[in-house]
């Protein structure tokens, strides 16, 4: 199904979905909307700046995750090809200014979280340290790749982000002791700004590498945030095929397996859990001292994407625990309601269930009767708009946050192609 165009899959979708009216009006909206509203293009560099919708800053993660859906067309359509790549471009570039910051400016224009404490540049709209910021550019690289067969993409900026990043890494497995990030930001809720002078809470070494905030933006409660680890595990999976057909540099090489190896052994000795209910499960966050955090967030990665991601199959024992400790009461930020049940985030009010993370679980669902009942929830949730959002409150869909989130957007649409049988190759 790769050789096909926009009109073809809307068809494609309308025929499988026929018995559900709402859901193909819901996916035509939201599946035009990210092309037609967030793609500011810059012809004198054929750099792309993709907006996350209703703020004017680029996510790294988000400008991945809007995209995503457009993976399966780009083979055949040589204008998605130029949007992707200068999407690339703009990430490579914003990577290399400082690895360390989670959102840019379109240009030098010093927007944005001017007055936080810690190293900014006008380019910079905001500077939360995310080990998923930087694993995101990465998986669209490689993904782009397997989607279309384009290689022009992996340039010496790719090159040089890639080391950058696999530095920052190795430098944040030692947070305490060599990293020099620090983030303040005052007069502002905890959960925007770091404790302890703004280095966070206390860690010790474990083999994993240190995150500062979340893929929700908000603070970690303990420094090792256990599925963005898991995610930077793949992309270093997939820059080891990259660096063995493309780049050929040995010590690279060396590198990428080295730090992959120690994560992946920081998160089997201190993140597997043996829980009296559930059996072994994974914890979300750890500080190598003793300290875990049970819960889950609807931002991805969260551990409910384990699979979506590319880390474990949909059936893995692990997971499967994992899975329903995180969709029941033992997750503080699992709610049940009038019109839905599913889990919300810290970052929005008590009671919101996020779309987002009702897309993840229809993805990484094996049961049919699941992916159902979700699709009857997004039906009944959209407040009469045809898109989706950030948080709705499960006992009044009236009541959400962020009218305008392309990446909610985005992942509703993959939901629905993968439900349609319409997958992005990730080999």
């Amino acid at each position: 199904m790769h050789n096909h165009t926009e009109e073809q899959i809307i068809q494609y979708i309308t025929d499988k979905m026929s018995d559900r009216p709402k859901i193909i009006q819901m996916f035509k909206s939201c599946y035009q909307n990210t092309l037609e509203t967030t793609i500011h293009r810059h012809e004198d560099d054929g750099t792309v700046f993709m907006l996350t919708g209703d703020i004017p800053a680029m996510w790294l993660r988000d400008s991945v995750n809007q995209l995503r859906p457009y993976l399966m067309l780009a083979a055949q359509d040589a204008d998605l090809k130029k949007i992707i790549e200068g999407v690339l471009k703009t990430q490579y570039q914003s990577i290399l200014r400082d690895p360390y910051a989670n959102a840019f400016n379109e240009f030098d224009n010093g927007k944005g979280h001017q007055n936080d404490k810690t190293e900014m540049s006008g380019w910079i709209w905001e500077r939360k340290y995310e080990i998923d910021s930087l694993c995101y550019p990465i998986q669209l690289a490689y993904l782009y790749w397997k989607n279309t067969g384009e290689t022009g993409h992996f340039t010496p900026d790719f090159e040089k982000a890639v080391r950058l990043v696999l530095k920052v890494w190795r430098t944040e497995q030692y947070h305490m002791e060599q990293s020099n990030y620090t983030f303040e930001r005052e007069n502002c809720p905890a959960t925007d700004t770091l404790e302890r002078s703004g280095k966070g809470s206390e860690v010790a070494y474990t083999g994993m590498t240190w995150s500062g905030f979340r893929p929700s933006d908000d603070a970690c409660k303990y420094g090792y945030l256990v599925p963005s680890n898991m995610f930077a595990v793949v992309v270093l999976k997939y820059l080891e095929e990259i660096n063995d057909l493309f780049i050929h540099d040995q010590s690279l090489g060396q590198e990428i397996v080295s730090i992959r190896n120690e994560i992946e052994q920081g998160i089997e000795q201190f993140a597997v859990l043996n829980d009296e209910q559930f059996g072994p499960v994974y914890a979300y966050e750890v500080d190598g001292l003793g300290q875990v955090n049970i819960m889950d967030d609807a931002n991805v990665p969260s551990l409910l994407s384990l699979p979506y991601l590319d880390y474990c199959k949909k059936d893995d024992p692990v997971y499967l625990n994992t899975r329903r400790m995180i969709l029941s009461q033992r997750n503080p930020y699992y709610y049940e309601g009038k019109y839905a049940k599913g889990i919300g985030s810290p970052h929005t009010p008590e009671h919101y269930i996020w779309h987002i993370a009702l897309s993840i679980q229809g993805m990484t669902a094996i049961d049919e009767s699941e992916q159902n009942e979700i699709l009857d929830m997004f039906e009944r949730t959209d407040a009469g708009t045809h898109l989706v959002h950030e948080g709705f409150h499960k006992d009044n869909p009236d009541a959400f946050t962020r009218e305008w989130f392309s990446w909610s957007n985005a992942m509703f649409v993959e939901f629905i192609l993968s439900v349609c049988g319409l997958e992005i190759s990730k080999s």
